[in-house]
């Protein structure tokens, strides 16, 4: 008689104080059990956990599992379906509709093309840094400006507006604003959005925004692209590179390592990647019934994937609990799998890269300014996990 199977009782789930890098436990403890768990999702609607790298690769790649939003059997009323240009939360045909346009705007080589720019950008944070002394704020004096100033020129948000525009992500994305907070910098974004888009429209300019208003996509749809990518190419950098930061710190070997072989930077970045997965988790429904991992997974069944825990994965990853910064299996799902493979991996990947590097030759003695545990992190609500904030000091 096979053993029954594990259940996960509570997402999101908290991590175990001191380890602020591991997946939560209760998760890590489901995989330990298997690749599949059993959930109830809040609504009382049974569902399953995938924590296992393989699985949720495969379901990733699966169609026959389904992104859109209002298909989600997680809650006791109906959700309604996404609004238009927000792909992310779409299937095709319609999901092509919008990311096919984007997608040579955001190639390798389109990014590469940046690096000058990025390293301006990046130089003058740090010089400001330099300038004022320590301590400082890395969240908000490096880790934010960066990935803010360089999404909003390639969409052309007005210099003017970032500051604004970002405390508005910041107010629908951290996970610590109450339902009214929340609708209203939704709410406030979208019409800072249809107020661009209709700019865009009158006066193009040389930016990604303008060059899709050539196409026959509606107001409507370039409003959904533009939140989805300002949001995503502004929250996940910045909470990369600022708990890339206080890993690297709390991991002085491999730091140690990256200083005295630059060359080591893109596999750190990759490590780094994998390591935090700071997008955490992602949600799919079955559109019918499919076996995975043995079990059948009934239509209309919503099942949760767990980035962290697969890049943490033992049977993919060799000593997967430490921070290799030379590690050689590599392969993560940090920017997921499948037809939604994240659109601004390259942009990102060229962020962390020079920012990193540019961070750690300008201050060799860059250290924490108070003790680890008392760095504060984003809770497990927050779509997107980080820091809220990261003293740290260097001599002068």
């Amino acid at each position: 008689m096979s053993e029954p199977l594990h259940t996960v009782t509570t997402l999101p789930t908290e991590r175990r104080p001191g380890c602020p890098f591991d997946p939560p436990s209760e998760l890590t403890d489901a995989r330990r059990h298997g690749p599949l768990s059993r959930y109830t999702h809040p609504g009382g609607m049974p569902g399953w956990v995938i924590t296992g790298y393989d699985l949720v690769r495969q379901v990733l790649a699966d169609p026959r599992f389904s992104s859109r939003k209002d298909l989600l059997n997680v809650v006791d009323f109906e959700l309604p379906p996404a609004p238009p240009g927000e792909f992310l939360l779409m299937d095709e045909p319609q999901h092509s509709r919008y990311r096919k346009p984007l997608v040579g705007k955001f190639t390798a080589r389109r990014m590469r093309l940046l690096t000058e720019r990025i390293e301006q950008i990046t130089t003058e944070c740090l010089d400001v840094m330099e300038e004022a002394g320590p301590p400082t704020d890395l969240v908000t004096a490096f880790a934010k400006p960066i990935p803010t100033i360089i999404i909003c020129e390639l969409l052309g948000v007005p210099y003017e507006d970032r500051n604004s525009f970002q405390e508005q992500i910041d107010t629908f994305m951290n996970g610590e604003v109450s339902d009214e907070e929340l609708i209203a910098a939704y709410g406030a974004t979208q019409e800072y959005l249809a107020q661009l888009v209709a700019a865009k429209r009158a006066n193009p300019t040389d930016d990604v925004l303008s060059e899709l208003t050539d196409s026959d996509l509606t107001d409507e749809e370039l409003r959904g692209i533009g939140l989805i990518l300002l949001a995503a190419g502004f929250d996940t950098t910045a909470n990369m590179l600022s708990l890339g930061t206080f890993a690297l710190l709390r991991n002085p070997a491999q730091l140690d390592a990256l200083r005295a072989d630059p060359a080591l930077t893109d596999q750190a970045v990759e490590e780094l990647l994998r390591y935090l997965s700071v997008a955490k988790t992602f949600m799919r429904t079955a559109l019918e019934d499919v076996e995975v991992g043995g079990q059948t997974i009934k239509a209309g069944t919503t099942v949760v994937l767990s980035y962290h825990t697969a890049n943490h994965d033992p049977e993919r990853f060799t000593d997967p609990h430490l921070l290799d910064l030379r590690r050689q299996d590599g392969g993560h799902l940090a920017f997921g799998h499948g037809i939604h493979l994240c659109l601004g991996q390259q942009l990102a990947r060229v962020e962390m890269r020079i920012a990193f590097s540019a961070l750690l030759n300008r201050f060799p003695t860059l250290r924490l300014a108070v003790p680890a545990e008392e760095v504060g992190l984003r809770p497990e609500t927050a779509d997107i996990y980080g820091v809220k904030s990261l003293p740290v000091t260097w001599d002068r």
